[in-house]
């Protein structure tokens, strides 16, 4: 036979694609998932032995492996095993690509993996690959939604992607939306999460937990709603049980609410133990609760703990800083010097936390311990402690222009909590006038609450001018955090 002959009977042969496995998030895999979630990695991994020995062409297993070494890398801030395990993603998403494109798992488990690793990939500073990663996890939702508008768990990791786009600055809009393709804002995206939330409570979804947590996290750190944050965990379906990572969440949004006793509370009974992976943030979180609540003994045994056991970077220049602010506290300058040395030499400063712990450590200036106090009882939610502690003492103040400023400025945070709002609306405008053009954060801050003030009044208009005026000024310290809240009410009055 001519090999011309043979060519065309194999292009009449029908070419047909079989698919190399199924996809079944079974009671298996979900056991596995809430083990990885809850940190318990021992029996996450035992589980995933079993099923990869029982079920070998099940295609959930490498998502559940994503998880597991995700959570891993994430609660250890582990960036050796970032880069040593970063070449796996390839191979799962190759696995994964063997599967039945017809399948509603075939995209949404490829798509949840390049999020998961843009997510590593913005904590280790890889901005660029990040953004790859983002842009073809967000195709393949997109494209997923489109082929299966009911399969919901595609919404989780959509609201996630546009409120994170929603959020950049205007300036940059343009970037993300010729380099991506991706459009959004902060509403939309938690709509969709809260749409999800809210089908969790009637329907069978196996990702609730993770999705009110992801939930949580956005409106903690982007749209600055913490009740919303704190009412999302505060779910049934939420409880914190045997989930360290929930208590962890719940003890994050308690001390954003001003409820300190109740974070230390939650943290004194979180799950820990030989079927826990260590997650020393919990160490930090209650150091600093005790902190706010001025237990300065148990708040230097726990943080002195933390920068003791911790193999990652993050949060280490802010837990000198704290340890130091203890120093200071206790009557001892020498050791406030000694400990933000250590800011200097520990971590990296990728967080506005760390950045500002480091621009402590280099200005060389020590902290005025009466605004420091005063500081420290407002984020424990001691309010009415903070405000008798300064109260009639702006005298006192008036020989330095950046302590004067930041007692306005505290005083205008510690009235507006109080609900004394005349008096906060006062004290923010002289902030705002007297700081404005200087490099710290208080003016900036104080425009932002005078929005959320003027909001909480339904002054839209005006709400809106003090958002602006936040967004227009550029403070050394916090300038991102503070503008990404501006940015998220601006977009949502809009």
């Amino acid at each position: 036979m001519k090999p011309a002959t043979i060519l065309v009977l194999l292009l009449a042969v029908p070419c047909t694609t079989r698919a190399s496995g199924y996809f079944a998030f079974d009671a298996d895999a979900r056991r596995i998932y809430q083990a990885a979630l809850d940190l318990r990695f021992g029996e996450a991994e035992a589980g995933l032995q079993s099923m990869r020995q029982q079920s070998p062409d099940n295609l959930v297993v490498p998502l559940l492996e994503n998880y597991l070494e995700v959570l891993r890398i994430l609660a250890d801030d582990d960036e050796a095993a970032y880069r040593r395990l970063s070449p796996g993603m390839d191979k799962k998403l190759w696995k994964i690509s063997r599967g039945d494109p017809q399948s509603p798992w075939f995209r949404y488990t490829q798509a949840e993996i390049r999020l998961q690793w843009a997510a590593l990939k913005v904590r280790f500073g890889d901005y660029l690959s990040a953004a790859s990663e983002v842009k073809q996890g967000y195709e393949l939702l997109r494209d997923n939604q489109n082929r299966f508008p009911d399969f919901k768990p595609n919404l989780k990791g959509l609201g996630l992607v546009h409120t994170v786009a929603g959020n950049i600055p205007d300036e940059y809009q343009w970037a993300v939306r010729v380099l991506t393709g991706i459009r959004g804002s902060v509403p939309q995206g938690l709509g969709e999460l809260e749409a999800l939330i809210k089908y969790a409570e009637t329907n069978d979804y196996p990702f609730e937990n993770e999705s009110i947590i992801i939930y949580s996290a956005l409106q903690l750190h982007i749209n600055g709603r913490e009740d919303l944050a704190l009412n999302a965990l505060q779910r049934p379906s939420a409880a914190r049980g045997n989930s360290a990572l929930l208590a962890y969440a719940h003890a994050q949004a308690y001390l954003r609410n001003g409820r300190t006793d109740e974070a230390i509370s939650v943290l004194q009974h979180s799950p820990r133990g030989g079927q826990y992976h260590p997650f020393p943030y919990t160490d930090y979180l209650y150091g600093t609760a005790r902190l706010y609540r001025l237990d300065l003994a148990e708040a230097e045994t726990s943080l002195s703990r933390f920068v003791q056991s911790f193999g990652g970077k993050t949060a280490l220049k802010t837990a000198w800083q704290k340890l130091a602010w203890i120093s200071l506290l206790n009557g001892d300058q020498q050791g406030y010097y000694q400990r933000m040395w250590m800011v200097k030499q520990s971590g990296i400063a990728r967080s506005d936390a760390d950045k500002a712990a480091a621009r402590e450590a280099d200005s060389g200036e020590i902290p005025d311990v009466r605004l420091l106090r005063a500081r420290i009882l407002f984020d424990g939610g001691y309010y009415d402690k903070a405000y008798q502690f300064l109260k009639n003492r702006e005298a006192e103040f008036a020989y330095q222009p950046r302590i004067q400023l930041e007692y306005l400025y505290r005083m205008g945070r510690i009235t507006h909590k109080l609900g004394r709002m005349t008096e906060a609306r006062q004290f923010y405008e002289q902030t705002i006038i007297r700081g404005g053009q200087q490099p710290w954060y208080f003016a900036c801050h104080a425009a932002l609450q005078t929005g959320y003030l003027l909001e909480e009044k339904n002054d839209r208009e005006n709400a809106r001018i003090y958002y602006r005026k936040c967004l227009n000024m550029k403070p050394k310290e916090y300038s991102s955090g503070l503008h990404a809240k501006a940015k998220a009410r601006l977009n949502r009055l809009s």
